[in-house]
């Protein structure tokens, strides 16, 4: 079988992404570098590069590894760790344990990584490669839905998911990874997750129109979000705050806020002042008791809004 890839261009740099079929283990470092790279968590690694060879799904296994290369500033393209500007990583699992491996329909792909590069980020390479991912699991490997988790406090990832794929959150899991450090994540922050399906038959594909989200009415957010300028680690910050969830001012639409960046929060509140590192906290618990309410009371995330300008902000929009 032929491996799958795709070249393109933006901003005049180069790209081509593919799905990885070496039979050198050593070609599988560079993703676990790239993971620690991106995640800064050593701990938090993926298994062995022996072990990814034969878990490859063009090998002997379920796993799906997709690089994505760039072209260097002489234009230059090569398929080496020096070039490796992102990747995914997942496997093919099943949804109903009873019934196993039995129906086709059975069948998942679960993505549990894609990493981009931080100096890449600005290119659209992430949703490039998510793209890439649908096309060769539902096209090569015959499964039509895919799962994943993600942070529900980070918006490009929302915008991402929610707003351009228009996958569906499935539940709301409370602690899902335990204690999780590095530079996405804080281990005194709870790892709460947003579990999401996503139908690869009726994904959106490039080019495609979106519709216009609901536009944000403050009288139907339910978060109360106080603005603050703090001592940051690197210095004074302007920070969002959570002051308290509001379900009475949930109708027929609900609008739920998070932090318009809740890494550089992250970042800029890991200091010793306890009314400081526990704004992504206060955060985590006041949207946690947001949405779980609310998904009790039948409404479901049907869109993102990220608001530009003088006053920005991220909001998930609900309806009933």
């Amino acid at each position: 079988m032929r491996t799958p890839d795709r070249s393109f261009a933006v901003r005049g740099r180069r790209f081509r992404i593919k799905a990885e079929d070496s039979n050198t283990p050593s070609d599988y470092l560079k993703y676990e570098a790239l993971r620690n790279e991106v995640w800064d968590f050593p701990e938090d690694h993926l298994s062995g590069v022996r072990n990814m060879m034969c878990e490859n799904v063009f090998h002997e296994g379920s796993s799906l590894f997709i690089a994505a290369y760039a072209a260097d500033e002489g234009g230059r393209l090569e398929e080496d760790a020096e070039h490796l500007a992102g990747f995914s990583y997942g496997f093919v699992g099943i949804k109903d344990k009873s019934v196993g491996y039995t129906a086709p329909g059975n069948l998942w792909f679960y993505a549990q990584f894609t990493a981009v590069r931080p100096e890449f980020q600005g290119y659209g390479v992430g949703i490039l490669i998510k793209e890439f991912q649908r096309d060769v699991v539902l096209e090569v490997l015959g499964v039509s839905t895919a799962v994943c988790t993600y942070d529900p406090l980070t918006g490009v990832n929302a915008y991402r998911n929610v707003h351009h794929f228009r996958m569906t959150v499935v539940e709301y899991r409370a602690a899902a990874y335990g204690e999780y450090g590095g530079r996405l994540n804080r281990a005194d922050v709870p790892t709460d997750r947003f579990f999401m399906s996503w139908d690869l038959r009726t994904a959106p594909r490039r080019g495609d129109s979106f519709a216009r989200p609901v536009p944000p009415e403050p009288d139907r957010d339910v978060i109360d979000v106080v603005e603050r300028v703090v001592a940051g680690r690197s210095g004074p910050v302007n920070l969002e705050t959570a002051a308290g969830f509001h379900r009475e001012h949930a109708s027929d639409h609900a609008f739920v806020r998070i932090p318009r960046d809740f890494y550089l929060m992250l970042r800029e509140t890991d200091v010793a002042d306890p009314s400081v590192r526990r704004i992504p906290t206060d955060w985590r618990t006041t949207t946690r008791e947001a949405f779980q309410t609310l998904f009790a009371d039948g409404y479901k995330v049907v869109d993102f809004l990220s608001v530009r300008g003088e006053r920005p902000s991220n909001s998930y929009v609900l309806s009933k």
